[in-house]
């Protein structure tokens, strides 16, 4: 099989990743901080360890403020909903995903919360002038994603915490495209939340995340239970990260992170992106001597994560991913991907896209092979 499908989870794993699941569900793997015994301090320590990491490669100070979670989708909701009150205006952008629209869509039926939706140009790119028009004094948050998951195009965090720090709004980052492929110095943003998942540039395995969380005081948790700690009180701990972490954590899921991690520093972020994009790079030369192609976003490779959608022609994209599935054994990823709203503004909801993401394992030849069937089909 030639996979490229990595923007909806990177595969294959690093070989340290399945080395570390493996031995630490085996060996460590315990309820933390539940019991006084050896076993349960090991998988405490590791969880902490792992905390550390993730502290380190966005560049905090305070280890505290990342929040574990099952995945980018859980980290938006709890800061959408624990966030926005009766009568807030939100910001957002047509660019974005479902995990970001569905809890805005159900908040304004339930607190009247008014949605302000930006646009975007041909590229990709949200426009930062109607963004920064857009704040009104009921306005509590900003919700944008650093990348698009179906262009690809990378948005300037720099310009749009800026904008909101100047405006005095709360800033909700989705970085699930972004985290482990593009370095994000959160020590020199003004973010004040940041989502991300574990399980797609950070190399972790599935069901495993985390969430940003600059001052937890401005919102309420998802959800409260236990937490091993001030066990004596009926109320949610205030003591971060426990605030945001009730409920048994996926440590598994945590120490492969921690692996992903450590494979990430060891080839270095900045080889990771430029392989992902030589690839892209030879994609769209290939589709773009391919008759009845027509490509999404940028032409070329800057300011982007390694991803291209496109059509053939008035084809079904569902069609020919099953076909490039089922008969060639290539899997890419096709239809609307979690973003309805940005389908809508390209024209594209009765069509959807195939989306080819290629990832850091991949090779030219997988490329050109990829790009010979596709020929054949037209």
């Amino acid at each position: 099989m030639i996979y490229l499908n990595n923007a909806a989870t990177s595969c294959p794993k690093p070989d340290i990743v399945y080395d570390k699941v493996n031995d630490f569900f085996r060996s460590s793997a315990f309820n933390t901080s539940r019991s006084g015994s050896g076993s349960s301090n090991s998988t405490s320590r590791e969880i902490f360890m792992v905390r550390e990491k993730i502290a380190d490669f966005f560049t905090l100070q305070d280890s505290s403020k990342i929040v574990f979670n099952s995945g980018a989708t859980e980290a938006l909701n709890t800061v959408i909903k624990g966030v926005l009150k009766k009568g807030d205006q939100v910001i957002t952008s047509c660019l974005e995903h479902n995990s970001v629209l569905r809890p805005l869509r159900r908040l304004k039926a339930e607190r009247d919360i008014d949605i302000n939706f930006i646009s975007f140009d041909k590229k990709g790119e949200i426009d930062y002038q109607e963004l920064e028009n857009c704040i009104q004094d009921k306005t509590k948050l900003i919700v944008l994603s650093h990348a698009s998951n179906v262009l690809g195009t990378v948005n300037n965090l720099v310009k749009i915490s800026e904008i909101a720090s100047r405006a005095g709004v709360l800033l909700l980052i989705d970085a699930a495209q972004t985290a482990g492929v593009i370095d994000i110095n959160l020590s020199d943003l003004a973010v004040d939340f940041m989502a991300f998942a574990g399980h797609k540039s950070l190399f972790g395995p599935p069901g495993i995340g985390a969430l940003y969380v600059k001052n937890h005081s401005y919102l309420l948790p998802l959800k409260e239970g236990g937490t091993g700690s001030n066990s004596l009180s009926t109320d949610q701990p205030e003591l971060m990260p426990d605030y945001l972490e009730a409920g048994t954590p996926n440590s598994i899921g945590i120490a492969g992170l921690g692996a992903g991690i450590d494979f990430i520093k060891e080839e270095g972020i900045s080889k990771i992106h430029q392989q992902e994009l030589k690839l892209l790079h030879r994609l769209i030369e290939g589709l773009n001597t391919i008759p009845l192609i027509k490509s999404y976003g940028r032409d070329d490779i800057t300011n982007r994560t390694a991803v291209i959608s496109f059509n053939i022609g008035d084809r079904s994209s569902n069609q020919i991913a099953f076909e490039l599935e089922n008969k060639y054994k290539i899997e890419v990823r096709a239809g609307l991907h979690c973003a309805p709203i940005l389908h809508k503004n390209l024209g594209t909801l009765g069509q959807g896209m195939i989306r080819v993401s290629p990832g850091y394992f991949n090779t030219e030849a997988e490329i050109d092979r990829f790009l010979n069937i596709i020929e054949s089909l037209i």
